[in-house]
């Protein structure tokens, strides 16, 4: 594909500013950036690290870092890289609301919590993370505080289809069949390919 060939192209150019100036920080990231897109998941980890072992506060490698790691079930792994830029950018809601996610598949689902809370604390606009925050509540048992955090999330964002199927799902938990099915017909109209 076009795209393709354009990240390729992009990839030997960074790659040659490298070779001239191997300690460009920035450009370490931004190869990563590129070849997690082409799906190289493990050469865009290694490129990570370059950056944040020459730049050790550089916030948005760690954090990268953090997304590629997770993506590859390297949950642990993730968790510390998300740890590593909030030390150096406190207020960082995506890396809060991304380290709840991780948090919540280890099972730690108050930590993820925890995390979520912060990301909507900063960013009280962030419908992800409310909407990952009713998943995690969801998982708790709190049915009532989850339908209160999908709705938050529909709220700031009406055509987000995953928070109207969450929404649904316990909606019919809770007996409530009809209202679950105008949330589930809801995800579908914004969604028509939502399986």
């Amino acid at each position: 594909s076009h795209q393709k060939g354009e990240n390729d192209r992009a990839v030997n150019l960074i790659s040659k500013a490298i070779d001239l100036k191997p300690d460009y920080a920035e450009a370490h990231c931004h190869l990563g950036i590129l070849l997690r897109d082409l799906g190289r998941l493990d050469d865009a980890i290694a490129y990570y690290h370059n950056a944040t072992q020459i730049r050790p506060d550089y916030t948005e490698a760690h954090a990268n870092l953090g997304t590629a790691q997770k993506e590859l079930g390297r949950l642990e792994e993730a968790v510390a890289s998300y740890h590593k830029a909030l030390e150096f950018k406190p207020n960082y809601a995506e890396v809060h609301s991304n380290l709840g996610t991780v948090l919540q598949e280890l099972g730690k689902l108050d930590e993820a919590v925890a995390s979520y809370h912060k990301a909507i604390d900063i960013e009280p606009d962030y419908a992800e993370a409310h909407s990952n925050l009713g998943n995690t509540l969801k998982g708790l048992g709190k049915r009532g505080a989850a339908l209160e955090s999908y709705h938050e999330a529909i709220d700031i964002e009406p055509a987000y289809a995953e928070a109207h199927s969450n929404l649904g799902t316990v909606l019919q938990e809770l007996g409530k069949q009809g209202e679950a099915m105008a949330s589930y017909h809801k995800a579908i109209d914004i969604e028509p390919a939502y399986a």
